[in-house]
């Protein structure tokens, strides 16, 4: 499980995989300049709500990965997460496009 840190105060996990997509969309909407929020479901530990948080290019993010080695980036699911990150609704996690769908390329 890697870790996404947001303003250095929240800190969630994700599975590396899907935290290494989430960081190359949330980083190409962000190096043009664009705002959106964040949206994920919260672990059964805290509550089993939801959390939303604005990014915007001043925010401090960091990704923090388990594994030392780059995941494979699946470039359909990264056009996935952005096509959501640019309707109305924001950034969630879309499940990951089956695997006669994927590209490999590495992260």
């Amino acid at each position: 499980m890697g870790k996404f840190i947001y303003d250095s105060t929240l800190k969630v996990d994700f599975d590396d995989r899907a935290l290494a997509h989430l960081q190359v969309g949330i980083m190409s909407k962000l190096r043009r300049g664009e705002s959106f929020h964040f949206t994920w479901k919260d672990d059964a530990a805290i509550g089993n709500g939801r959390t939303s948080i604005w990014l915007h290019p001043r925010c401090t993010l960091v990704f923090k990965f388990y594994r030392g080695q780059r995941e494979p980036l699946n470039l359909a699911w990264v056009d996935a997460l952005t096509a959501v990150a640019n309707s109305p609704t924001g950034l969630y996690i879309v499940p990951e496009p089956a695997a006669a769908e994927r590209e490999g390329v590495g992260a």
